[in-house]
């Protein structure tokens, strides 16, 4: 193939990288909401304690997401001029992070079965979850939400709206962890102090 064509033919794919990556992300989202709304649900068990302050959190999250989706960038462009091999590594490392992230929320609802809840709440017979993806970090559902954040963010939005974004969901993620672990060191004392110390919360390293 003579080079002129190589060189067109690189400049088309590149071109169409963003529009690949915007597709894959939404699909991902898809298969992220579905993990939530078609999950088999556990036979439901009696509650026995909730705490409505977490709600707050959640309304930050969710505004965290509606910046990075009503603050975004030209329909299918770049995140920022960027040479070409960065751009392949961008385009790569978003789609694995909305892969990640749905495979570490997909083995975190498993592993809770019916403890699994939008607010914080504690069940009848409620256990504390150290296995799976809870090896790792106390809060991998968190962690699936913010890594569907950043995809999203690095896939059509600019990146000021995406560090506003990441401030906005990190004070809501907070506030709901502090509602959840209020209520399982209540209930578990010492062996959840104990989990806390060796397991981050939700980023190893970070928080």
């Amino acid at each position: 193939m003579p080079a002129d064509a190589r060189s067109m033919e690189m400049i088309v794919t590149l071109q169409s990288l963003p529009t690949l990556v915007f597709a894959l992300v939404m699909l991902s989202w898809f298969v992220f909401a579905g993990v939530f709304f078609f999950r088999k649900k556990p036979e439901a068990a009696p509650e026995q304690k909730r705490v409505s302050a977490s709600i707050s959190g959640v309304a930050l999250q969710g505004v965290g997401y509606a910046i990075v989706w009503s603050i975004h960038r030209p329909a299918f462009s770049p995140v920022a001029p960027f040479s070409r091999e960065i751009e392949i590594v961008v385009a790569v490392g978003t789609v694995a992070i909305a892969c990640a992230s749905v495979g570490i929320v997909m083995a975190a609802v498993k592993t809770l079965g019916k403890e699994w809840s939008i607010t914080a709440r504690l069940v009848e017979g409620h256990r504390l979850a150290t296995r799976g993806p809870y090896r790792f970090v106390r809060h991998p559902i968190y962690t699936g939400m913010f890594g569907m954040l950043l995809a999203t963010g690095l896939a059509i939005s600019y990146w000021f709206s995406l560090l506003a974004a990441t401030v906005v969901f990190f004070i809501g993620t907070i506030i709901r962890v502090r509602s959840e672990e209020k209520l399982l060191r209540e209930q578990f004392g010492a062996e959840f102090e104990a989990y806390a110390e060796r397991v981050p919360a939700m980023l190893p390293g970070v928080y």
